[in-house]
C-alpha cells in the first residue's frame, strides 16, 4: 500500500543492509460501508524493487519500480473496482561526511484503473532527506515528501531514526508520520510492530468524471523467519486498517494538503465510508548484506 516509502528504509543506508525486492500479498476482511447493510474486501499485491548502483565511496545512484494492486467494492453492491499504480525511482544518495548525508528521489508514477495508459494519469512526485549520523549504531533522519495528486497538491515533513542496540537484536526504522517498524530479533524468528500512512489517489477511465483517494492508515504486527539464509526473509502479518477509499467528482479539488489537513474548499465525498477492518499480508523480501 505505501510501498514508495519502503525503499526509502531498506536503501539510505542507515542500516548495514538493502531491501532489493519485497513481494506482498494481502487481504482487508469484512470493511462495513457505513450506514448500510453492505461490506467490502479489498485484496491487494504490492511488489518494490531497488536498484543502487556505487557510482564512488560518496555517491550512489538510486533506481527502481513500485508496482502496487488493489481490487476493492467503492460503493454498496458495486463490483470490485481493480486501482493500480507503478512509480519510477530515480535519484542519488550523497555522503558528505561521516555524520552528514543526503538522498533526493525523483517519483514520476501512474496511477488510474488501467483500463488506458492515455490521459492525465500521471503524477509527479520526489523526496527529499538529510541524515545525521549521530553514533555508529543511532541515525537521524530530516525531510520532505511531496506529489501532485488528483485532488491537488499532497506533501509531508519527515522526522525520522534508524536504531539498532549494541546486541544487534533490537532495531527502530522510523519515517514519521510516513512508516514505522519496531522488532526484535531472536535466534530463528523476529517479532514486530509495524505501521504505514501513506496514500494516493487514482483516475478511472471507466467513470471518467470522478477519481479515488486512498489514504489508508495501516497497524500490523508480524512474525518474520529467514527459511534459507539470511538474505531471503518471509514475513506474515495481522493489523488494522482505517481502509479509506473516498470518491469524488474529478473537479472537486483541493489547493494543497499537508499531512492530514486539507486546505482550499471543502470536498463532498460520493461513496460511504468504509469501516476500519483486520487485514492478514504475507511478505517476501530479498535483503542483500552492504557489509559482505
Amino acid at each position: 500500500m505505501v510501498f514508495v516509502f519502503w525503499f526509502m528504509t531498506s536503501f539510505l543506508f542507515s542500516q548495514k543492509y538493502v531491501d532489493l525486492v519485497s513481494v506482498t500479498v494481502g487481504k482487508n476482511t469484512n470493511a462495513k460501508f457505513e450506514g448500510t447493510s453492505f461490506s467490502s474486501n479489498a485484496n491487494t499485491i504490492d511488489v518494490a524493487t531497488v536498484f543502487p548502483i556505487v557510482i564512488d565511496k560518496k555517491n550512489t545512484f538510486i533506481s527502481g519500480i513500485d508496482f502496487s494492486s488493489t481490487s476493492i467494492s467503492l460503493f454498496p453492491e458495486s463490483s470490485s473496482t481493480n486501482l493500480y499504480s507503478t512509480t519510477l525511482k530515480v535519484g542519488m544518495a550523497t555522503t558528505f561526511s561521516e555524520k552528514w548525508s543526503t538522498t533526493f528521489v525523483l517519483l514520476p508514477k501512474i496511477a488510474s484503473d488501467y483500463k488506458s495508459l492515455l490521459g492525465k494519469n500521471f503524477y509527479l512526485g520526489g523526496v527529499a532527506l538529510v541524515k545525521l549520523q549521530k553514533k555508529e549504531n543511532l541515525k537521524y533522519r530530516f525531510g520532505v515528501y511531496a506529489s501532485t495528486e488528483a485532488f491537488g497538491l499532497f506533501t509531508t515533513p519527515i522526522l525520522g531514526l534508524y536504531y539498532k542496540s549494541p546486541n544487534k537484536r533490537f532495531e527502530i526504522d522510523a519515517l514519521l508520520p510516513i512508516s514505522l517498524d519496531i522488532n526484535y530479533g531472536f535466534k530463528n524468528f523476529t517479532l514486530g510492530f509495524d505501521y504505514t500512512g501513506l496514500g494516493r489517489s487514482y483516475k478511472l477511465q471507466t467513470q471518467p468524471n470522478v477519481y479515488v483517494e486512498q489514504s489508508p492508515l495501516e497497524f500490523s504486527s508480524y512474525f518474520q523467519i529467514n527459511p534459507f539464509n539470511k538474505s531471503f526473509l518471509i514475513r506474515a502479518k495481522l493489523g488494522i486498517t482505517t481502509n479509506e477509499h473516498e470518491v469524488y467528482l474529478k473537479e472537486d479539488t483541493i489547493k494543497f494538503k499537508i499531512s492530514a489537513f486539507e486546505f482550499g474548499r471543502n470536498r463532498n465525498q460520493l461513496n460511504p465510508s468504509l469501516s476500519n477492518t483486520f487485514f492478514v499480508r504475507i511478505q517476501a523480501i530479498y535483503r542483500f548484506d552492504i557489509e559482505k
